[in-house]
């Protein structure tokens, strides 16, 4: 039997989060209220290492609603007490007025304790129950650990120092049991089970960080330039939005090419974005998907189109940054050839993709439409000018995720604020300062010391010639595996000369 509704004394509550994507906490957690139309009030004392976080909310339906859409918050309680000792939390909880235990007191309950950094055997567990149940808190009813009216948690915070835990609790919370979050997906959604995959598709996790960052909502419409393997989309359809999306690669979307499944030569005919969708009983919200250059704008009806558009843009590491264009002065098709003509491709700046990303969004998304997309970063270099600027859009959120100690990835959120008005000459994407200038992003990314190529481990350079070929770029590839054979050769001729003065030495002898 649910518990009663009630209005908690202060609106306070008590959000647990798992311990991961830590910069992206607070970011979900407002746009899922602002989602709702939520206020929600955060502690600016909040810190970043600690899994809880008390915030205002209006009542218990709001914390629900937050609760059916946040991927990043394991559970939500009505906060009952706070302490930096038990002995504070007792008082706390002896303090409570009547009128707000009463409603829980005759109801069968059960009584839960959850430490962060800390294991504690289940005697501690039992006897910290115990000590909370002897004159602290007033239950009449009885307890029932399988199907409980009420379920209250008691939560201790040991500090985030994994050598050197903190030896007693710096934080205790006690509080009822409000609702669970979505992590569930998480397991519903993972990439070892789904049909169709890719060098880069999305974990589920950071696909529906992305949505809910995009505030996607039923019956909306999603777009991602991008789309690859479609991963992103599966988690729009999941809200309930209609998905579409495009991409150059002609091969990856109608099934074609190298699988990327271990043990897999070639792709299968059903290994596609729509099989996808019906894998999860999403089709029903599948749109489309198109061969089409992202850089190419004029084959869109000129007018808003999309509620959300939650995309990410190639990086030229694992999959080349390519649009359609020729080196050539002049191309001439014959008209035999023009129905089954591939248009040649040339090699698409990152600056030039994020900057085509907001030209598109400030055109095409609706008003308040958001724009979620990934943009990678050198970290010794990073500063907020590197996000680009639309004069159409405004900057939501922009949080990291760190892949290694030089490179991270920024997921950057902008909300459409103004309608565009492409007669107005200001009403250009622009990068205030440009982290590309010079270079590529896959440069910095193999050479995060700035190393020429001979001085970097033989084992960097290998990798970078790999990754070369894969990004398209088989001038450079041809130019280290060059290297690799003639450094390979005279390792060969080394081994030869010291093996034949050995045989030398023994023959004299």
């Amino acid at each position: 039997m649910a518990a009663p509704m009630v209005t908690c004394r202060k609106c306070r509550y008590l959000l647990h989060f798992a311990h991961e994507h830590l910069d992206f906490r607070l970011a979900e957690l407002k746009s899922v209220a602002g989602l709702f139309n939520i206020p929600v009030s955060v502690p600016t004392d909040s810190q970043l290492q600690n899994p809880f976080v008390v915030v205002d909310l209006p009542n218990e339906e709001a914390a629900r609603k937050i609760a059916s859409r946040t991927i990043l918050v394991k559970s939500l309680f009505e906060l009952w007490a706070k302490g930096s000792t038990y002995e504070e939390l007792f008082s706390d909880l002896r303090n409570l007025p009547k009128h707000f235990t009463e409603t829980y007191r005759n109801g069968s309950f059960c009584i839960r304790l959850t430490s962060f950094n800390k294991q504690l055997s289940m005697v501690e567990k039992i006897r910290r129950i115990e000590t909370l149940l002897d004159g602290n808190v007033a239950f009449d009813g009885k307890m029932n650990l399988k199907h409980p009216d009420n379920n209250f948690h008691l939560l201790e915070y040991y500090g985030a120092n994994q050598v050197e835990p903190s030896e007693h609790p710096i934080t205790i919370y006690f509080g009822r049991w409000i609702a669970d979050g979505q992590r569930e997906n998480i397991k519903t959604y993972h990439l070892q089970n789904r049909k169709f995959i890719g060098n880069t598709s999305m974990d589920a996790t950071l696909g529906f960080i992305m949505a809910n960052m995009g505030q996607v909502k039923p019956n909306s419409v999603v777009f991602d330039p991008f789309v690859g393997t479609g991963s992103l989309l599966i988690a729009g359809a999941h809200h309930g939005a209609y998905v579409m999306g495009t991409d150059i690669d002609y091969k990856l979307l109608h099934s074609r090419g190298r699988s990327s499944r271990t043990g897999q030569k070639w792709r299968r005919p059903d290994e596609n974005i729509y099989e996808n969708l019906r894998q999860y009983n999403l089709s029903h919200r599948f749109l489309d998907c198109l061969v089409a250059d992202a850089s190419q704008h004029s084959l869109w009806r000129q007018q808003p189109l999309f509620d959300a558009i939650v995309t990410d843009p190639p990086y030229g590491i694992r999959e080349a940054t390519n649009r359609v264009g020729t080196t050539k002065e002049s191309v001439k098709i014959s008209e035999d050839h023009k129905a089954d003509h591939v248009p040649s491709k040339v090699n698409y700046h990152l600056s030039d993709i994020l900057k085509d990303l907001l030209n598109f969004a400030a055109k095409y998304l609706t008003l308040h439409g958001r724009l979620t997309f990934w943009l990678p970063v050198y970290r010794p270099d990073y500063v907020d000018e590197h996000i680009p600027r639309h004069s159409c859009l405004h900057l939501v959120a922009n949080s990291e995720q760190i892949l290694n100690s030089k490179i991270s990835r920024r997921l950057v959120t902008m909300e459409k604020v103004k309608e565009f008005d492409g007669e107005l000459a200001d009403e250009s994407a622009t990068m205030p300062q440009d982290p590309y200038q010079g270079g590529t992003f896959r440069e910095k990314y193999f050479t995060p010391n700035s190393k020429a190529p001979h001085e970097r481990p033989r084992a960097a350079r290998t990798t970078a010639a790999r990754s070369a070929c894969l990004a398209g770029d088989t001038t450079d590839g041809r130019r280290h595996a060059k290297t690799m054979r003639s450094e390979k050769q005279d390792d060969l001729t080394k081994r030869t000369d010291v093996v034949s003065m050995a045989s030398s030495s023994v023959a004299d002898t």
